[in-house]
C-alpha cells in the first residue's frame, strides 16, 4: 500500500472546526477544541482559516531533539509520543516550526496528531475537503497542477 500525507488547503477552509471537535471527541471522548491535536488558525482581518497540525516531517526536528528518544514512527508514517518514555521536557513542543505538537490543557502531557490509525478523523468530517489524506503519488500531481497553474496566472498577468 502506498504511503500517504495530509494536504492542508487554506483556501477551502469555511472556519467551522469540526475538525478540532472530532480529534478531541476521538482522543479524549470530549468535545472540546483546546485538546484537540489540530488547530485551525484565524485571521479575521485577511479572511484566513488555516488549519495546522503535524504534519508528519520526513525529518522530524521533534524526534531528533527528544533526549529520551520518546517519539517514534509508526506504520503509516505517524510520529508518534511514547508517553512511557516520555519526561514531559516540551523540547519537541518548542523545536516544532510548524507548531505541530501542543500542550493538552487539562492532562500536561505533549499532544500531536497520531493521523488516528492511519484514518484520520478531521479528515473524514471535514466536508469542504479542506484537509485530505492522500496517497503520495496523488499529492504530487497536486503540487505539480498547482505549480502550472501558477506559471500561467503569471503568465497572463504579464500578458505574454
Amino acid at each position: 500500500m502506498e504511503r500517504r500525507t495530509l494536504i492542508i488547503n487554506p483556501e477551502k477552509c469555511t472556519g467551522c472546526r469540526d475538525c478540532e471537535m472530532v480529534c478531541s471527541l476521538y482522543h479524549e471522548r470530549t468535545i472540546n477544541p483546546s485538546r484537540s491535536r489540530i488547530v485551525v488558525i484565524r485571521d479575521p482581518l485577511n479572511g484566513i482559516e488555516l488549519p495546522t497540525i503535524c504534519m508528519q516531517c520526513e525529518e522530524p526536528i521533534c524526534m531528533m531533539v527528544c533526549p529520551v528518544n520518546a517519539i517514534y514512527e509508526d506504520e503509516n508514517g505517524a510520529k508518534i509520543i511514547d508517553y512511557e518514555r516520555c519526561m514531559g521536557c516540551r523540547t519537541c513542543v518548542i523545536s516544532c516550526p510548524l507548531g505541530g505538537a501542543l500542550i493538552d490543557p487539562v492532562s500536561g502531557k505533549t499532544i500531536k496528531c497520531d493521523l488516528c490509525d492511519g484514518e484520520p478523523r478531521c479528515v473524514k468530517f471535514c466536508f469542504t475537503k479542506a484537509i485530505e489524506y492522500v496517497p503520495i503519488s496523488v499529492a504530487n500531481q497536486r503540487i505539480k497542477r498547482a505549480t502550472i497553474d501558477r506559471y500561467l496566472t503569471a503568465m497572463k498577468e504579464r500578458k505574454i
